[in-house]
């Protein structure tokens, strides 16, 4: 599997990215042998987030990738804070809160460094300079080799952009969420990776019926989704794979992030890369619609 520079942390990412999110929890032998199936497949980007399933996303994939730590990617958020009753969360990026939880994902994870350490979202109100010493701090300590975002807010990821050391910014970004392309430049000008997060649209691109997404209508979405099956027609490939291609010809985006709850989807969507090596990229140009974010600029 192609690898790719991760901005300018030092070190590259495989193209897929494997996305703990979708680990189910309810089988964790299934769950394990899906996260063993992705690193035989290639995959050396594996990326959790302390706020999912309350942490048990990340005990799951500490398990996981206990054989081959040091040959991967691995990577973990901060920033959201679970309440008391646990039917919600808030956001906490102190100094204070932020060198708690690093060690408290560090446990989870049964690691003592963490490659790629990112900020959850992220507010204007945030004080960025805190922020940012504090990520340089854990650098400087070992416990984080590079820090990044998981941000849809420009006002956030252009400022870090260019007053932080960020290696990368997590960014939704489909066919039917063309929002960060306005962005991809001047964040490789910045050399800050960018690692797509939503590439097949809540399965929208593969399998699902329409419906509204990210301010494009039933009658948008059906349109899009029949340009993706007759460009997958004409190539002789997958939806996916239309999907997976349109995302990562561009230069700027290091890792498509993908999710799979069985090691039968997994290996669909390593198929569906594979058909790639059959795409003109250049031709999936106008299957999209050019959309802008309107927040937070």
């Amino acid at each position: 599997m192609q690898l790719n520079n991760l901005g300018k942390s030092g070190f590259t990412v495989s193209a897929l990215g494997f996305g703990a999110m979708s680990l189910s929890g309810k089988d964790e032998e299934a769950d394990l042998e899906l996260i063993r199936t992705a690193y035989a497949e290639g995959v050396c980007y594996f990326d959790t987030a302390d706020l999912y399933a309350r942490g048990e996303s990340e005990v799951l994939l500490g398990k996981g990738i206990k054989a081959f730590r040091k040959e991967i990617i691995l990577a973990t958020k901060v920033g959201n804070v679970w309440n008391k009753t646990g039917d919600g969360w808030g956001w906490d990026v102190s100094r204070g809160y932020i060198n708690q939880a690093v060690d408290a994902s560090l446990k989870r994870l049964q690691t003592d460094y963490l490659d790629l350490y990112q900020l959850h979202g992220g507010t204007i109100a945030d004080n960025f300079d805190e922020v940012i010493d504090t990520f340089e701090r854990l650098k400087e300590s070992g416990k984080i080799r590079a820090y990044g975002l998981s941000s849809i807010r420009p006002n956030v990821f252009a400022y870090y952009a260019k007053a932080a050391k960020i290696s990368s910014n997590m960014m939704q970004y489909s066919l039917l969420d063309t929002r960060p392309e306005e962005y991809l430049d001047f964040l490789k000008s910045q050399e800050v990776g960018v690692i797509a997060r939503g590439v097949l649209a809540q399965g929208l691109l593969i399998n699902k019926p329409a419906t509204a997404y990210v301010g494009l209508d039933i009658e948008a979405v059906q349109a899009i989704q029949r340009k993706v099956e007759s460009s997958a027609r004409a190539y002789g490939v997958s939806s996916s794979a239309i999907a997976l291609a349109y995302v990562l010809r561009n230069t700027a985006v290091c890792s498509a992030l993908v999710g799979a709850r069985t090691t039968a989807q997994f290996n669909q969507l390593i198929q569906a890369y594979k058909e790639m090596e059959r795409l003109q990229t250049a031709e999936l140009d106008g299957i999209g619609v050019q959309l802008r974010y309107e927040q937070h600029r």
